[in-house]
């Protein structure tokens, strides 16, 4: 291949397929990381043009839609079936694998591991039809859990709202589990943005062990708990070296109790390159989704009954990543860490 100052650039023969694959994973680094920017600025401008009419009128919309992310959000199957959303699971590819069936009479909290950079397989599993969920999950509503300044950005958070992304606020969450309505799915990203300060290729490091909001939920709510974990996830981007002590690391820590994100430092690959640009890497990514674990609702909990809870979670998440490592290139000497 082609290469000057140490770019590896792509050569122009390439296949019509991987063109679109390309296009998808394009769509989603637009909506993902450029859109929130553009949309927090496009409103002030639209309302010094001729069309401000119609931006007030939008922003009328979003005040009577407000609550939306909190009350399970406009999911479309049509929006989630769109073509796509398959050119970008194909990019990778991410594929899902089931280990159990869902009983659409019960409701489920799934704990997604780990975070990555920016959790591309928790998108493209759970919240579109890239990897076939519809199919697989006939009778079951997935929502995807996320930050809830996601739908404070205009035209934007209906975007994420037809996907059937919510807010990973308490309310949100229980308005979805701890309902008369069964078949419902929430998937939280439970190690947040600690998490992927430790999302280097090879690495499988979780953030855990002080994460109990969500098994508290799961015995509030009475919903399944399941765990589940894509192989691969950290493998997509290459992040700076930032080991726990180090001023790097301070800096991020620091920026991440201000803003309540963490800012890794990450590159990927580019259109017509393979190692210089935002756009992931083409490595594959394995998603597993475990076996539901059976609770029983408690409207209090204690602090034994989560820690035990929490600790039979551990255990059988320890569990699906031993039996699955071997099958998905990770050496049977590789631990899974959890801090």
């Amino acid at each position: 291949m082609p290469s000057m100052m140490g770019i590896e650039f792509a050569p122009l023969n390439i296949p019509l397929e991987r063109r679109l694959q390309t296009v998808g994973a394009l769509h989603f680094f637009f909506f993902s990381l450029l859109t929130p920017a553009v949309s927090l600025i496009l409103p002030f401008y639209l309302l010094t043009t001729i069309v401000w009419p119609l931006m007030v009128a939008y922003l009328i919309w979003m005040y009577y839609d407000w609550n939306s992310p909190q009350n399970g959000a406009y999911r479309s199957e049509w929006w989630l079936r769109q073509r796509i959303h398959k050119w970008y699971a194909d990019y990778f590819p991410v594929k899902l694998h089931t280990t159990a069936d869902f009983d659409p009479e019960q409701n489920y909290l799934i704990g997604y591991h780990p975070h990555g950079i920016i959790s591309m397989a928790a998108f493209i599993n759970f919240a579109t039809n890239g990897t076939g969920i519809l199919e697989k999950f006939p009778s079951i509503r997935f929502h995807l859990c996320t930050l809830v300044g996601q739908f404070w950005t205009p035209f934007r958070r209906e975007w994420g709202l037809l996907h059937g992304m919510i807010d990973c606020s308490r309310k949100s969450i229980l308005n979805i589990i701890n309902t008369e309505k069964k078949g419902a799915a929430c998937v939280l990203v439970v190690g947040g943005a600690e998490e992927a300060l430790d999302a280097h290729p090879g690495h499988h490091i979780l953030t855990l062990n002080r994460r109990k909001g969500f098994i508290r939920l799961a015995l509030v709510s009475g919903a399944q708990l399941v765990p589940c974990y894509s192989f691969g996830e950290n493998d997509i981007y290459h992040q700076a070296d930032n080991p726990k002590g180090s001023n790097i690391r301070k800096i991020q820590t620091y920026m991440k109790k201000v803003l309540g994100f963490s800012p890794p430092a990450f590159h990927g690959r580019g259109v017509f390159n393979y190692n210089v640009g935002m756009l992931p890497f083409r490595k594959p990514i394995n998603t597993v989704l475990g076996a539901p674990i059976r609770v029983e609702k408690c409207e209090n909990p204690t602090m034994e009954q989560i820690d035990e809870l929490h600790a039979t979670y551990v255990t059988r998440l320890r569990e699906l990543f031993d039996e699955y490592k071997g099958k998905f290139g990770v050496s049977a000497s590789t631990q899974l860490v959890i801090n």
